[in-house]
């Protein structure tokens, strides 16, 4: 009887230990999703980036600036132990495991969009922070809700956020130059770009190939 009831507890111990770690997995990984949201609605916010440009170009490079700049203040406050109300909040739920230091991506995201308007002609440019803003954008939220086979040797890239990439990049190329063999080739160059594990760079690399190849494409 005392053998038994001794295997009993154990029995229910290890059911104990297996529910928390199950429960602590759940709450991570809604946390990961969490903070793969907030990210990437900061991406989908740049694609308001052309119609305020299109407006006045002047302004919205200033705004890019002030926010840039702004938030580049607010991180280093937050890092110094100093907070900023809001900023500082988002930050730290967006933030990823990689980020141990200064959270980079606000800063090469406000850079990549600003390099766009500043090398780049219509509708290339526009073409260029689409494809940050809803290409890179868009990969990353699905490949993280998704899932679903990894690309080999591209850290955790895989085939369903690729292929968003490539879709939305499609859709909003097409949408703009009306040109649909020239779309194609760009959505191709974006996803091969969003799939190279460059960190936060991507925010720049993405919108800087893309614009050159739009220019050579649609423009000549």
């Amino acid at each position: 009887m005392c053998v038994t009831k001794i295997g009993i507890m154990n029995d229910n111990q290890e059911l104990v230990r297996e529910v928390r770690r199950t429960g602590i997995q759940s709450t991570a990984g809604i946390a990961r999703v969490q903070g793969e949201l907030i990210r990437k609605s900061l991406h989908l916010l740049i694609a308001v980036v052309p119609v305020l440009a299109a407006a006045n170009l002047p302004a919205t490079l200033g705004l890019l600036a002030f926010g840039t700049l702004f938030y580049a203040f607010a991180e280093s406050s937050r890092r110094h132990g100093n907070p900023i109300l809001v900023v500082s909040d988002l930050t730290v739920i967006a933030s990823r495991d990689r980020d141990k230091g200064f959270v980079l991506g606000p800063v090469t995201l406000g850079l990549g969009a600003m390099l766009s308007l500043l090398l780049y002609p219509e509708p290339s440019a526009s073409i260029a922070i689409y494809a940050l803003a809803f290409g890179d954008g868009l990969a990353a939220l699905v490949g993280r809700v998704i899932g679903g086979p990894k690309i080999p040797f591209l850290r955790g890239k895989t085939f369903s956020g690729s292929l968003a990439c490539f879709a939305a990049v499609f859709v909003m190329a097409f949408h703009v130059s009306r040109k649909p063999a020239e779309s194609l080739a760009i959505a191709a160059v974006a996803t091969v770009l969003e799939g190279v594990p460059t960190g936060n760079f991507d925010n720049i690399i993405i919108p800087f190939g893309v614009g050159m190849v739009a220019t050579k494409l649609l423009l000549g």
